[in-house]
């Protein structure tokens, strides 16, 4: 999910709000595992506290298999922003607290069954880079902002690695939104610590933000993304030959991320991402009164002419995947439901409200293709209103 500056920061920090509702401490939640030896590491949040990760642990015939996940949370871009970000869950291990792991990360065999009694790891983001960030900078009030991220996902996976990573079966590294985008940047790296015998993944969920011109003509994603990657230093998780042809910004959007990335990926969007149509396509302040407000809470609300504005938004995501078609070993599940993030909600899961594509749920797209049940799962949905699964209760 994406921080912003300007008109795009109350949307961002109510996503924030919610975001950390959803991560709250329960009487079930999974506790929170502090980096060892962070400081000396140099892999701290921003505030130079340790960060964590909540590790629940496989049993069974899944003893040896490990599903990663990256917490997403968007991104900031400026001091001020970072400087606020600190005060929170997402710039500070100090806010954090027990997780409830639901949806893939759930251990309830019925809700999901290929993958309940695997290891299952949620790293939380506390950086603001989707992990990939390698610097520093003086804060406000003249204390050190630390912009760590390529550290952090280094020095946990390296941990997780001495807790039996290393001698992981199978793996899947995913992430969810800004942590979508994360697992994208380090698939590689990921797919790379194991042997070819490992049967090695990577998930993006959420993750594929587009470099679109908002209601007004203005660019906002690329706003975000550029002062990020200049602020943070993000080039050294960007692909070489990228950074050879092209500006570090353009090498931070994933429709270039994917073409350098060699291991099976399957990229799991909506077309119509919620968070995207309201934050980047439709902002506020980038069309005139209250035009736009109701279709941008609800697509339902939405005129044709405002639909027609979606199938633009669709159709350059569509032309941003093509990359992926032919590449063997990936897959795709890109419905058309108004929501964003699916595998951590168990409704958007697997539940009687979960999208529906070549008459498999979310789970069990994802399912087939990572232990190749299926030639292969390769779908795009049609366009809105087309899909009748798709339902208004997903999360958005």
């Amino acid at each position: 999910m994406a921080a912003t500056s300007g008109k795009l920061r109350p949307p961002f920090r109510l996503l924030l709000l919610l975001l950390a509702a959803a991560v709250a401490r329960s009487v079930d939640g999974v506790e929170l595992t502090l980096l060892t030896g962070a400081r000396e590491k140099g892999a701290v949040c921003l505030d130079g506290s340790p960060p964590g990760y909540h590790l629940q642990r496989g049993f069974g015939s899944g003893e040896h298999s490990w599903f990663i996940h990256l917490q997403g949370g968007a991104w900031c871009d400026t001091i001020e922003d970072c400087s606020k970000r600190k005060m929170s869950a997402y710039g500070s291990s100090k806010f954090m607290r027990a997780v409830e792991f639901n949806g893939i990360l759930s251990n309830d065999q019925q809700l999901n069954s290929d993958f309940y009694n695997w290891n299952r790891v949620f790293i939380r983001y506390c950086d603001g880079a989707s992990f990939s960030g390698d610097g520093e900078a003086q804060d406000q009030d003249g204390s050190t902002l630390h912009f760590r991220g390529l550290r952090i996902w280094e020095a946990v996976i390296n941990e997780l690695m001495g807790k039996g990573l290393a001698t992981a079966k199978q793996a899947i590294l995913s992430g969810c939104s800004a942590g979508g985008l994360a697992a994208l940047l380090h698939c590689n790296d990921f797919y790379a610590r194991f042997s070819k015998e490992v049967s090695a993944k990577c998930l993006p969920d959420a993750g594929f933000f587009l470099d679109i011109e908002d209601l007004s003509g203005e660019r906002h994603m690329w706003s975000v993304f550029n002062g990020t990657v200049l602020l943070q230093n993000v080039t050294q998780v960007l692909s070489k030959d990228c950074l050879a042809k092209k500006d570090p910004t353009e090498c931070f959007f994933p429709a270039e991320l994917v073409k350098s990335i060699t291991a099976p990926t399957l990229i799991l969007n909506s077309a119509y991402d919620s968070w995207q149509i309201q934050n980047a396509l439709a902002p506020d302040g980038s069309f005139p009164g209250q035009s736009w407000s109701s279709c941008k809470t609800d697509i339902r609300n939405c005129s044709s002419t405002q639909i027609q504005v979606f199938n633009g938004f669709r159709n350059k995501f569509v032309d941003d995947i093509e990359v992926v078609k032919d590449k063997k070993d990936w897959g795709l599940f890109i419905d058309s439901c108004f929501t964003h993030c699916q595998t951590p909600f168990d409704i958007s899961w697997n539940s009687q409200a979960s999208p529906v594509l070549g008459n498999k749920t979310v789970a069990e797209a994802i399912g087939d293709w990572y232990f190749e049940r299926s030639y292969e799962v390769k779908e795009i949905d049609c366009e809105y209103p087309c899909n009748p699964t798709c339902s208004s209760q997903l999360p958005k």
